[in-house]
């Protein structure tokens, strides 16, 4: 079984060119599922029916695993048979008829304009390590990428003198964002002045943003940043670095983007995937319209 997983690895990561992480999700949840078939005493792939996969489902929401995490071990499952029937490995798939579980949708969390203010004022201009937090701050919420995206920009990625950044997001797939006026202003000043005293003699380094050893950011040094910069701005919400790639959609929306447009920036490739935020603006749309019209809460 460990053998038909490493091809099946393989094929994702040479073939369909997935990102690392989503590489790293796929192979943490099947071998997660493979301990599980070997305690059930299975040791082939072919030998798995309806049943091992349902009672696995099972056990993850028995230990409390979230409703998303088990679609996504689900949809995981579903494509290694579904790589395993394509190689004749295998003649009937255990996952048919098997549906995802149910989630209750959330809206994203998101925050205002004077709250997104707050937060990027918070790093010190004056300080090496500040003029890069505000840079990377700046950049997430001018363009919606994700933190991955973020931090895999190399130098000549963003051209700020035309206003774009180009970004490669999971399967290979590249697109083109606009950035604005400010932040390709602080990305200038960062690249002038703040990078090269952050970058090691004699070691080069093609990442934009890069870390006190000189070498290309990571996800948790980010996150801790944003965390640290959170509580110095006085947002009590729970932040996380989608909270502004959400705020950045939700405020385009707002402001009267259409939809299409937004999701091609973000790099949804499906639009109901996109259209969460309208939700949000919606929620928003009522709570004002409770608060200013004067028939609102007549009885």
């Amino acid at each position: 079984m460990r053998q038909d997983l490493e091809v099946f690895m393989d094929y994702l990561e040479h073939e369909k060119r997935l990102s690392r992480n989503t590489l790293e999700s796929y192979s943490r949840d099947l071998l997660q599922y493979i301990d599980f078939l070997e305690e059930q005493n299975v040791h082939d792939l072919a030998e798995t029916s309806k049943v091992h996969v349902v009672t696995y489902i099972a056990r993850l929401k028995q230990l409390g695993r979230a409703t998303a995490t088990q679609s996504r071990t689900l949809v995981s499952i579903r494509s290694l048979y579904s790589h395993l029937i394509r190689s004749r490995r295998m003649e009937h798939d255990p996952t048919r008829d098997i549906e995802n579980p149910k989630q209750d949708k959330k809206l994203p969390q998101v925050l205002t304009l004077e709250e997104m203010e707050r937060l990027l004022g918070a790093p010190q201009p004056a300080s090496t390590n500040g003029v890069r937090d505000k840079a990377m701050l700046e950049v997430l919420y001018a363009t919606g990428i994700r933190v991955s995206e973020l931090i895999s920009l190399d130098v000549g990625d963003v051209n700020t003198s035309l206003g774009f950044v180009r970004c490669v997001g999971s399967g290979a797939k590249e697109r083109i964002i606009p950035l604005g006026t400010m932040a390709a202003k602080v990305v200038d000043d960062y690249v002038s002045n703040s990078r090269p005293l952050l970058m090691k003699p004699h070691k080069p380094e093609t990442a934009l943003f890069v870390n006190h050893l000189g070498t290309r950011m990571t996800r948790q040094g980010f996150w801790k940043m944003l965390k640290r910069y959170s509580a110095e701005a006085s947002i009590d919400k729970d932040i996380t670095p989608h909270t502004l790639r959400h705020s950045f959609a939700t405020h385009l929306l707002e402001n009267g983007a259409d939809l299409r447009s937004v999701q091609e920036m973000l790099g949804h490739a499906d639009l109901s995937t996109t259209q969460v935020y309208t939700h949000v603006t919606r929620s928003k749309m009522k709570e004002v319209y409770d608060r200013s019209h004067p028939r609102a809460k007549m009885t």
